[in-house]
């Protein structure tokens, strides 16, 4: 048997989140496995790095796979991506050690929340980015932004606190990038907890509005209650972006 290291791109609209479910096949995992089980004869289940929610994108989604098939990995690819709906495809395939897992081996992920900040029309970007119309005071939400980096306990942004053995996290680098009208605030930290990307990105927002400011951020870290940080911004703006391992392959 050989396993599989696989980066997956897909359009999260209509899906409800990557984990298959009993009572639905609109999943990404649970699409996946059905390809993947038809290509390998016998019930086979595809191992994700994490559990994006329902309307969550990705462009670099992690991914192992154990198969007996005797095929090449671009065979694969090939096959799976032939079966596969079109807002889900396979853009890499190879082969990976028998002990690496896609979840459990990642050391860094990076999420990008996109914006569409301007009052005009988002015709082509609308399934993709959350729009606000008015214009964000950037400067004040990178400041924010450094407030955030560095190992410290989450628990103020994350939506299922309590059933968490720990919320104490790594966030290494929160950039808020610009281009006309789109901003980005991109995150990438050891791992997330639940909704945690979507309600700094909804907290980071606000001190753009002018509705807090920087300074904030600490004290909202330090009482570690989910209702006063911001809002968990909706989930079409957000898109998985990178997946790293401490020994890439």
């Amino acid at each position: 048997m050989q396993n599989y290291k696989m980066i997956i791109e897909y359009d999260g609209s209509r899906y409800k989140g990557w984990q298959s479910q009993k009572d639905t096949d609109v999943t990404i995992q649970g699409k996946l496995n059905s390809v993947f089980s038809a290509l390998e004869g016998r019930s086979v289940e595809v191992q994700g790095s994490g559990r994006t929610d329902a309307g969550v994108h990705a462009t670099g989604q992690a991914a192992n796979v154990k198969l007996t098939v005797d095929k090449m990995p671009k065979e694969i690819k090939d096959y799976v991506n032939q079966y596969l709906p079109e807002d889900i495809g396979i853009i890499e395939i190879d082969k990976a050690p028998e002990r690496f897992h896609a979840r459990l081996c990642a050391t860094k992920k990076t999420y990008c929340y996109r914006i569409f900040n301007s009052s005009d029309p988002n015709v082509f970007g609308r399934k993709w980015m959350y729009e606000i119309r008015e214009p964000l005071d950037i400067p004040a939400m990178r400041r924010a932004a450094q407030y955030l980096v560095g190992r410290h306990d989450f628990a103020a942004f994350c939506a299922r606190a309590q059933k968490k053995k720990s919320t104490v996290r790594t966030i290494y680098q929160i950039e808020i990038l610009q281009n006309e009208k789109e901003v980005d605030v991109v995150v990438t930290g050891n791992g997330f907890l639940h909704h945690m990307v979507r309600i700094i990105t909804g907290t980071l927002v606000e001190v753009g509005e002018g509705k807090r400011t920087p300074r904030d951020m600490v004290e909202i870290m330090e009482k570690g209650i989910r209702k006063n940080a911001g809002i968990t911004m909706p989930a079409k703006g957000l898109t998985l972006c990178n997946v790293e391992y401490e020994n890439e392959m």
